[in-house]
């Protein structure tokens, strides 16, 4: 349950940070395949599927909230090593994956699975670095079919290894005012404020129910691309886990580097790749 709870606390952590991927983490930490799988026999096989993702859930909403309450810190006072430590969380799930691919022939195809989505990732992270104008988030019919196209784009990225749910919310210009939203409605709840507390739910829930449905459907597409197309799917992850440390470097700003921040850096990498080695076990 706490190991649970530890790596959807990762996963969470990942997806709100531009650049960083949730579904990468995921894989990284050996529950990908195992995810889908309970989303997409909720129903069927509910009380098991609720066993493994509930945790994971909770570990999620304890991430966000964290980071609504200050997890910036860190990448604001020390950028190097908390990237560092990410792409050690990435890299370290890289083992796992290349089992999978290991003893097999390596077709052109295979090549090119894995040469298309490490350029994908690369790609929006050098191109698509800006931040788009920031969204309107007042209460109107229109808004609230927004949010919720939004919340499908979002969720069903997030889901996707490789690519960062949260640099899209960056580039439609919604991700500032999501994040906004998050905090502001966690301080009215601590603070009994009514008024905000339904200003936050007019924002959220539409929001919400969007990242549910696009979760729902994009995990059922993540689940036939695996059970027809194992290995082609396997070096398309490996091509986004190599890609991604290019992506966090590409996004992130660092200051004057330094022997002592390069030492803390090397310390953080390995770190990660040991956590993430020994989460997915």
């Amino acid at each position: 349950m706490i190991k649970s709870i530890l790596k959807g606390m990762v996963i969470g952590i990942a997806n709100i940070i531009p650049g960083v991927s949730g579904g990468t983490m995921m894989v990284a930490m050996g529950i990908y395949d195992k995810l889908i799988h309970c989303i997409t026999h909720l129903f069927k096989e509910f009380k098991q599927s609720v066993l493994f993702l509930l945790p994971i859930a909770v570990g999620m909403g304890i991430a966000i909230i964290l980071s609504a309450l200050g997890l910036d810190y860190l990448f604001e006072n020390v950028p190097l090593q908390t990237n560092l430590l990410f792409v050690g969380l990435i890299l370290g799930g890289l083992p796992a994956i290349w089992k999978n691919v290991k003893g097999n022939s390596v077709r052109i195809g295979h090549i090119l699975a894995f040469l298309a989505f490490f350029a994908l990732v690369v790609c929006m992270a050098v191109f698509g670095g800006g931040e788009g104008s920031s969204a309107d988030l007042s209460f109107t019919v229109g808004n609230v079919l927004i949010l919720f196209g939004v919340g499908i784009i979002a969720s069903a990225t997030m889901v996707i290894p490789g690519v960062s749910g949260s640099m899209v919310l960056l580039l439609l210009g919604y991700y500032n005012p999501i994040l906004s939203a998050i905090s502001d409605f966690i301080k009215a709840v601590l603070a009994f404020d009514v008024d905000g507390i339904l200003k936050g739910f007019g924002i959220l829930v539409p929001f919400g129910l969007g990242v549910v449905a696009g979760i729902f459907a994009i995990a059922k597409l993540v689940e036939i691309i695996f059970a027809k197309f194992p290995l082609y799917a396997y070096w398309a992850i490996i091509g986004l886990i190599i890609a991604s440390p290019i992506a966090i470097f590409a996004m992130g700003t660092f200051p004057a580097i330094t022997v002592v921040g390069v030492i803390t850096g090397i310390i953080a990498l390995v770190a990660g790749f040991v956590i993430a080695m020994k989460l997915g076990e």
